[in-house]
C-alpha cells in the first residue's frame, strides 16, 4: 500500500463553499500586519509631536501627571530635614527634569536622566559614600538620540540590570556636555513601550515610541476631521443653467466677459439684497449636504484612539461626558494606571535622588526606615473632603481622649493628611514640638480620693460575705471590692 504524501494544514475556521476564512481565497485571507518602524524615523515623530495636539496630549499627559503632584515623606524624620528635601526637588527642578525625561522616553522611545555629581568622574560608578557637601547639582536629560549604549561591554553583575550596557557615550554637545562615556549607575533610565528582546535590538537596545501604535489610527481620524472640514465649504452649493455656455466659453471676448459680468452682479446683489437676477432662460438652484453621520464616525476615531493611549477620552480630549456617565470612573481607573507606573518606574529613581539630597546637604546617608508614598492624583469633592476631615476629627479625638495617641503625633497625623482633608496645613513644626508627648493624666495616675457620691459612703476595702438564703450572712468570703489606686 502507497504511503501517502503529507498535507500542510492549519487550525482556523474555513468555509470552502462560501470562500471565508483565513485559508481561502478572499479579502480578509490577504490581511496580516508588518513592521513600519516609525520609531527609527525622528523627523517624523518630531513633526507629529508638533503639529498634532493630540500626540501632544498622548505624549505629555501620562508624564504630567506621574510627576505633577510630587511624594511626601512619611516616615520619621527630623522635620527641618524633611522640608530641605521637599524644597531642593523644587529648587533643583528635578520633578521637571524626571517629567521630561517620561515625556521624551515615550516620545522617542526612550531617555535618560543624567545625576550630576561635582567632584565624582562620569566614568567612574556612582559612589553614595563620596557625594561631597552641596556637590548634586540637579539632572539634566538626554533622549536616546543624544547618546549610544556602549554593547562593547555589558553588565554581568547578577540583578536586575544583567545584559546592559555598563556604558553610554554622549554623542551631542548641544547642551554643552562634552563627548563623555558616561556610567550607567549615574543615568536614570526610562524606555517608552518595553519591547522583546530581539526587537529591542532593531531599536539600538532602546524600547518603541507610543506614536508607532497609533499612528495609523491617528491619520485615520486626522483624514476624517480634515475631510468633514473640507465638507463644510461645499454644504451649500449655488449652481445656474445658462443656454449654450459651452458656446459662449469657447467664443470668449466680449460674449464671454459679458458672462463674467452678468455673474458679478448676481454674487453683488445676493450679498447686499438677497436678490437674484437672472435671465428668463436661465435657471438657479441651490443644493445643501447633510453632515449625519459625520459626528458618530469621528467620535468612533477618537474612541479608538483613547484605547491605544490608555488615556481616557475626558483627559486626552478634554471632553466632557455624555449620558449618565460622569467620568469618574474613567479617571479612577486611569489613575490607578498611573499610580502603577510611579511605583514600577518611579519608586527607586526617588528613593536614590532623596539619598544624594540628603547626602549632599547633611552629610549622612538616608536612615534605613526612610519610606515616602506618592501623593494622590484624584481630587474629592468638598462633600467628600468635609465628610473624610469630620471621621479623621473624630478617630483622632477618641484616640486621644482614651489616650491612646499623644497630642504630638495627633497633630503630626492632622498636618499630614491635610491635603486629604484639607484641615490642619497651618500646624507649623514649631507647634508640634511645643506640644506635650504624654497623653493626660488618667484618675490612676493623680490618685486623689474623691468625695462620696449623695453622701454615701465608699465601698469598703475589707472583704465582705454574701447573704445566705435564711438571711443571715454566709461565713465563707466570695467577693472583695478594692478601692481604686491602692
Amino acid at each position: 500500500m502507497a504511503r501517502s504524501k503529507p498535507v500542510a494544514t492549519a487550525d482556523s475556521y474555513d468555509n470552502f463553499v462560501a470562500k471565508v476564512g483565513m485559508q481561502q481565497q478572499n479579502q480578509h485571507a490577504a490581511s496580516t500586519y508588518r513592521a513600519n518602524y516609525t520609531s527609527r524615523n525622528r523627523l517624523l515623530i518630531e513633526w507629529a509631536y508638533r503639529s498634532s495636539w493630540i500626540i501632544g496630549a498622548a505624549i505629555d499627559s501620562i508624564a504630567d501627571d506621574m510627576t505633577k503632584k510630587g511624594v511626601r515623606i512619611t516616615s520619621e524624620i527630623d522635620p527641618k530635614r524633611r522640608g530641605v528635601l521637599e524644597a531642593e526637588f523644587e529648587v533643583l527642578n528635578i520633578w521637571d527634569c524626571l517629567s521630561d525625561t517620561i515625556k521624551w522616553s515615550r516620545l522617542y522611545g526612550g531617555a535618560m536622566a543624567l545625576v550630576l555629581i561635582e567632584g565624582q568622574a562620569p566614568l567612574t560608578p556612582l559612589e553614595m559614600n563620596k557625594v561631597g557637601k552641596d556637590s548634586f547639582k540637579g539632572l539634566i536629560v538626554l533622549d536616546r538620540w543624544m547618546v549610544n549604549p556602549n554593547f562593547g561591554r555589558l553588565i554581568k553583575t547578577l540583578g536586575p540590570d544583567l545584559g546592559k550596557p555598563e556604558f553610554y557615550d554622549i554623542v551631542t554637545s548641544a547642551q554643552g556636555l562634552p563627548a563623555w562615556t558616561v556610567h550607567h549607575s549615574r543615568l536614570i533610565r526610562f524606555d517608552g513601550v518595553t519591547l522583546p528582546y530581539q526587537q529591542s535590538r532593531t531599536e539600538n537596545g532602546w524600547g518603541m515610541s507610543v506614536v508607532e501604535r497609533i499612528f495609523d489610527r491617528l491619520t485615520s481620524y486626522d483624514s476624517t476631521s480634515v475631510g468633514a472640514a473640507q465638507l463644510a465649504y461645499k454644504a451649500h452649493l449655488r449652481t445656474m443653467k445658462i443656454k449654450k455656455l459651452r458656446e459662449i466659453i469657447a467664443m470668449g471676448g466680449k460674449p464671454f466677459d459679458a458672462l463674467v459680468k452678468n455673474m458679478d452682479m448676481v454674487r453683488q446683489f445676493q450679498t447686499n439684497e438677497g436678490l437674484t437676477l437672472i435671465d428668463g432662460e436661465d435657471e438657479f438652484e441651490t443644493h445643501t449636504y447633510a453632515f449625519g453621520g459625520l459626528a458618530d464616525l469621528i467620535a468612533e476615531f477618537k474612541e479608538e484612539i483613547s484605547g491605544a493611549t490608555g488615556i481616557p477620552l475626558v483627559r486626552l480630549f478634554g471632553q466632557s461626558p455624555k449620558g449618565f456617565s460622569t467620568g469618574d470612573s474613567d479617571l479612577a481607573n486611569y489613575y490607578d494606571g498611573v499610580g502603577t507606573n510611579q511605583e514600577r518606574r518611579l519608586r527607586q529613581p526617588i528613593r536614590m535622588l532623596f539619598d544624594i539630597i540628603h547626602r549632599s546637604n547633611f552629610g549622612e546617608p538616608l536612615p534605613d526606615d526612610f519610606t515616602f508614598e506618592f501623593n494622590p492624583l484624584w481630587q474629592m469633592s468638598e462633600v467628600d473632603r468635609s465628610t473624610v476631615a469630620t471621621n479623621m476629627a473624630n478617630a483622632i479625638s477618641t484616640l486621644s481622649d482614651r489616650g491612646l495617641l499623644p497630642t504630638k503625633a495627633a497633630m503630626t497625623d492632622i498636618r499630614e493628611l491635610a491635603d486629604v482633608t484639607g484641615v490642619g496645613s497651618s500646624i507649623t513644626d514649631e507647634d508640634i514640638d511645643n506640644a506635650e508627648d504624654s497623653p493626660p493624666p488618667s484618675a490612676k495616675d493623680i490618685g486623689i480620693k474623691g468625695p462620696s457620691e449623695d453622701g454615701r459612703e465608699p465601698v469598703s476595702e475589707k472583704p465582705t460575705g454574701d447573704s445566705a438564703r435564711g438571711g443571715k450572712d454566709n461565713p465563707r468570703r466570695l467577693r472583695w471590692f478594692q478601692r481604686l489606686g491602692n
